[in-house]
């Protein structure tokens, strides 16, 4: 059932829209990948994503991999909703304009 149109200040964000649709795209996203994709320093990356799980739409879990720990994110169900609503809301706000 598709999400009721919500406008998400915080997804509205360029790189925090671009994270939840990356992540929405798929089950988990390395941080390494969203960084390299986005084009954004550790750090800056590091903020937005921080915004994100602090808000609950964004889970962290650290796996092993390669020898390397490595930092996956995924939308909550909490940031799949907020996101889909907040994407309907842009949707919206397109058609009316038309």
């Amino acid at each position: 059932m598709p999400e009721a149109p919500s406008f998400d200040p915080l997804i509205h964000a360029p790189h925090r829209l671009r994270i939840c649709a990356i992540a929405n795209a798929a089950t988990h996203v390395e941080f390494g990948e969203l960084q390299q994709r986005l084009g954004l320093s550790k750090s800056a990356l590091s903020k937005h994503v921080s915004q994100l799980v602090q808000h609950g739409y964004l889970h962290e879990d650290s796996v092993k991999r390669g020898g390397h720990l490595r930092l996956r994110l995924s939308l909550t169900d909490r940031g799949r909703s907020a996101y889909r609503g907040h994407t309907a809301a842009l949707i919206e706000i397109m058609e009316a304009a038309n």
